[in-house]
């Protein structure tokens, strides 16, 4: 399982003109990519960074914070583009695999008591945030 973390001021997902998650207050964006063999130790493992890593401003972390976290679905984090100019996605989990697994992933951050606003999976989605910092962290689990 692979994470972008990114710490934001505000963030959304907008999908066909409608917003589906959004961050009103300072936060992080996690964009999650899922490969075929994650399962529930990955789930825990990324969860628990998510919550814990002190990334957000005085060197605190979400849980420290209370701050929300908007978690959206991104397959293309296990791009393959060693070859050729066209990019392989055979890393990446099928959608019937990947979505209840980023699933797992929200409802373990909710389970920890961090509020969590999600992407829609599988739709076209406008992702707009304003990056603080900016501050992007790269987790692989």
């Amino acid at each position: 399982m692979r994470a972008v973390l990114q710490r934001v001021s505000s963030a959304r997902v907008v999908v066909a003109g409608e917003v589906v998650g959004e961050l009103t207050r300072p936060g992080l964006v996690a964009l999650v990519g899922v490969t075929h063999d994650d399962g529930p130790a990955q789930v825990d493992t990324l969860a628990r960074k998510i919550a814990d890593l002190r990334i957000l401003h005085g060197e605190r972390s979400v849980l420290d914070e209370g701050a929300p976290v908007l978690v959206v679905s991104q397959f293309t984090l296990y791009a393959d583009t060693r070859k050729g100019r066209r990019p392989s996605w055979n890393a990446a989990a099928p959608g019937p695999v990947a979505e209840p697994v980023v699933e797992q992933v929200v409802q373990a951050l909710r389970d920890r008591g961090v509020e969590v606003a999600t992407g829609r999976f599988g739709a076209d989605m406008a992702v707009e945030l304003v990056n603080d910092g900016p501050v992007t962290i790269l987790l692989d689990v």
